[in-house]
């Protein structure tokens, strides 16, 4: 914990706020979560309050102007209907949010219902992302979900009917049990919908979590590499096929409605976040919050922000980090912007690197952007990992 930040950047434009609170924990998850109660949902709220507070009246005592603000977790809409209700309140007592801001809230189909979506599209969220995952029931159970494929749909209908217009869906391929063609007609099933922007993940199988534990144990055996490829490629083809764009390496939008707070993130960037368990980019300082519902309490009880650690970003990190994030876009890293933050060109700061990649066809200079080719795409974190530093 520690009383006071040395405060000497800009002031980021966008906000992420972190919800630890799930109805019951997907069997994938590493995430920091814990079962919702209503004390502990009260408790939260009354700290996250504090937390803005602090953080708000911090800084030369500006008032921040936000351009994008995120809620996540966890589950936000596990929440009581007044929970998500005091958070966006919050926002707005301590925070300048402008009337354009991307204002994005997570859902879980098993957790919404018409009168919360019309109270969170009343209160200024106008993006919803919708945690799908599957449309298959079997692959839901495989990854603990607590929703099935109807609930999706329902939650999705109830959604337009409560005004939304800016919808993501989550789907997540290779995972244990699925089949190639589950996955085709799963995709084909959400277009079908009409989504404005879909985010699909290879599942990433993490030590410690329940699901990890089944593979290692032999109660699942996963596709291999070639099954994933293929199912990424499939995604590609059918999502761009129906318009949906692919801007990222997982992410697919319309034209125009590509998630505006998440590219804060892909262009390395600053922001803020606040809860447990958030983390926050600000100036060349990289900041996390405790963990624990507890600790995170009592060091707000005390008045300090309750901040675990913070480290300063060294520059040769942040040079490799804005490469290998930049590279996710589908339209590549910006060289010009690149070099307006650096002072260096990529060429300078990797000599003959980048020219190498391109004669070996993994990557492309086109509009004044360094971007993955399709083959650079299947090896996408080996061709990232030849720019970190030494």
């Amino acid at each position: 914990m520690i009383d006071k930040l040395p405060l000497t950047f800009d002031l980021p434009a966008s906000l992420y706020i972190h919800v630890p609170f799930c109805a019951r924990k997907c069997l994938y998850c590493d995430f920091v979560s814990y079962p919702h109660s209503p004390g502990d949902e009260r408790d939260y709220l009354a700290g996250l309050e504090r937390e803005m507070a602090l953080w708000a009246g911090s800084v030369n005592n500006q008032r921040w102007t936000l351009s994008t603000v995120f809620i996540g977790g966890g589950t936000p809409t596990c929440l009581s209907p007044g929970g998500l209700g005091e958070i966006i309140s919050s926002i707005d007592n301590h925070f300048e949010v402008s009337p354009k801001a991307e204002f994005t809230i997570e859902a879980n189909p098993g957790t919404v219902n018409p009168g919360m979506l019309a109270d969170l599209r009343r209160a200024g969220v106008n993006r919803l992302s919708l945690g799908a995952q599957s449309c298959h029931d079997q692959t839901l159970r495989a990854l603990g979900r607590i929703h099935t494929h109807a609930r999706t749909v329902e939650s999705f209908q109830l959604a337009r009917e409560a005004g939304f217009d800016n919808i993501s869906v989550d789907l997540m391929f290779g995972v244990p049990g699925q089949s190639p063609e589950d996955w085709l007609r799963c995709l084909e099933i959400i277009i079908g919908l009409g989504p404005e922007h879909v985010s699909a993940y290879g599942l990433q199988l993490e030590p410690g979590t329940p699901l990890y534990a089944q593979v290692e144990g032999g109660l699942w055996q996963p596709g291999g590499e070639d099954m994933q490829l293929a199912m990424y490629y499939a995604a590609v083809d059918a999502l761009e096929g129906a318009g949906l764009r692919r801007y990222e390496i997982s992410n697919y939008a319309l034209p125009g409605l590509e998630c505006r707070h998440n590219l804060v993130y892909w262009r390395n960037d600053s922001y803020l976040g606040l809860g447990p368990a958030a983390h926050s980019r600000l100036g060349n300082r990289r900041l996390a919050n405790l963990n624990r519902l507890d600790e995170y309490l009592a060091a707000l009880d005390s008045g300090s922000l309750p901040v675990l650690s913070q480290e300063e970003i060294k520059p040769a990190d942040d040079i490799f980090e804005t490469v290998f994030l930049g590279l996710r876009l589908a339209a590549g890293l910006n060289l010009e912007r690149f070099q307006r933050r650096f002072g260096i060109s990529l060429a300078g700061a990797y000599p003959g690197l980048a020219e190498s990649l391109v004669t070996r066809g993994m990557l492309a200079i086109e509009n004044n952007h360094l971007r993955l080719t399709r083959c650079g795409l299947a090896v996408a974190n080996a061709v990232m990992a030849e720019f970190a530093p030494i």
